[in-house]
């Protein structure tokens, strides 16, 4: 036990590093969302299809989820300071190229720096709290991390809609992109990797045994089963909803139920915040019943029957609409658990690789179902255009629809082979 005027400077500063590294990820989460928003002035800039705007938006996700391994790795070696603070700084330059784009090519590199710069933001930011807090309480900072981190999702859906009434699409990533290098330096300046680093006692007890050559340790966390299920199920759950929240889900109420921009982006806002309000819910939940897997499984189960609920009930706009985004973005709160199981099937110092394969598969997903999205909506277009952009029926996103489900389906299946843990590291006796 530390002498309280010491706890208190502990406390302090890990509190601190900890909100440098969490705007870090919320500017993530406000690039990774913005697309969606913005869907019909980037088709008019660039004179887009359905599936050229999804590979745009989803330059991000390619390279984030092949980042996710290196990552893990960069995390586990580097540590969270230079990881997340070179990373900030490569995706504020994306995010400035980007809003200066005078064309799709140009446009496509800005999104992919985006994309690789922030790739490695989270998975340091999840390393510094295992290493920072207990483990016991690692469910509930997890949770908290995701709720925060979905903030800056909500910013890029209805607040954003209302900016882009007073300033340009382009003005605002030009904006995005300074604030993040701003908070690269920030970390690059107060961040530390370690408690032992600012002079104090590590907070876990636990032998790490002898480190081997992170080669081998990657070798070992590819190699263990327990912790692919939660690839699978962030796959087909937490993939689906940012490919649909961050880049379809404005469009279909637009063009089915002929909303607006401002009024649509209400829906994606609340899918969002069911999101936070529900990463932050099951990681607090986990923790206290003791139990990671029926927290997942739950969580895949209402997320299938949201996507369900979506092709098949009559809904529209106004109360069910509503009702059936928030409960596919609450659905998705469960992934936040997923990072915690991954991280006690494998030894502490390897916790990093662990979420980063884990979170590869959320990535993975997203990378995919968003042009594919685009794709089967292109097959049913009858031609309509509006103001350049072009406007899809139902039987398009219906299809979209149809394939998110499917995936979800899948995620169920995986999350019955998640290893219940009970909140606990499976490689200590302790």
């Amino acid at each position: 036990m530390l002498p309280p005027d010491q706890y208190r400077r502990f406390n302090r500063l890990r509190w601190t590093l900890y909100a440098i590294l969490v705007l870090a990820y919320m500017m993530a989460f406000f690039h990774r969302m913005a697309p969606g928003v913005v869907a019909a002035d980037l088709m008019q800039a660039f004179h887009t299809s359905g599936a050229a705007l999804g590979a745009l938006a989803a330059m991000y996700f390619y390279v984030y989820t092949a980042m996710q391994i290196p990552a893990g790795v960069l995390a586990d070696t580097l540590g969270p300071r230079l990881s997340a603070g070179i990373g900030s700084l490569v995706a504020g330059a994306g995010s400035i190229l980007f809003g200066l784009a005078p064309d799709f090519a140009t446009a496509s590199a800005g999104r992919l720096l985006v994309g690789l710069g922030v790739s490695v933001v989270f998975v340091g930011l999840m390393r510094s709290n295992a290493v920072w807090f207990s483990e016991r309480r690692y469910g509930l900072v997890s949770g908290l991390t995701l709720f925060l981190g979905n903030l800056g999702a909500i910013l890029a859906a209805g607040p954003l809609a209302a900016l882009l009434g007073w300033y340009s699409w382009r003005a605002v990533f030009v904006a995005a992109g300074v604030g993040s290098v701003v908070l690269a330096l920030a970390t690059l300046l107060w961040v530390r990797n370690r408690p032992e680093e600012a002079g104090f006692p590590p907070v876990h007890a636990i032998n790490h045994g002898e480190r081997r050559h992170w080669l081998a340790e990657l070798r070992a966390v590819m190699a263990n089963r327990a912790v692919w299920p939660g690839f699978w199920v962030n796959f087909g759950v937490t993939g689906g909803l940012l490919a649909f929240a961050g880049l379809w889900g404005v469009p279909l109420m637009r063009d089915v139920h002929g909303l607006t921009r401002a009024e649509a982006s209400l829906y994606t806002t609340l899918a969002l915040a069911g999101f936070a309000v529900a990463c932050l819910f099951m990681g607090a939940l986990s923790d206290r019943i003791g139990r990671r897997k029926p927290v997942i499984l739950g969580a895949a189960v209402l997320s299938c029957l949201s996507w369900l609920g979506l092709i098949a009930l009559p809904w529209g706009a106004g109360w069910s609409g509503l009702l059936l985004y928030t409960a596919l973005g609450m659905s998705a709160g469960g992934f936040v658990v997923g990072y915690a199981a991954a991280k006690e099937v494998v030894v502490p110092a390897n916790a990093g690789m662990a979420i980063a394969l884990v979170n590869t598969g959320l990535f993975l997903g997203a990378a995919i179902m968003q042009p594919l999205f685009g794709w089967v909506a292109d097959l049913s277009w009858d031609g309509r255009m509006l103001d350049g952009a072009r406007v899809y029926g139902w039987a398009g996103y219906r299809n979209g629809l149809i394939v998110s489900a499917a995936c979800a389906a899948m995620a169920v299946l995986a999350a019955t082979r998640v290893k219940e843990t009970r909140c606990r590291n499976q490689s200590s006796p302790t």
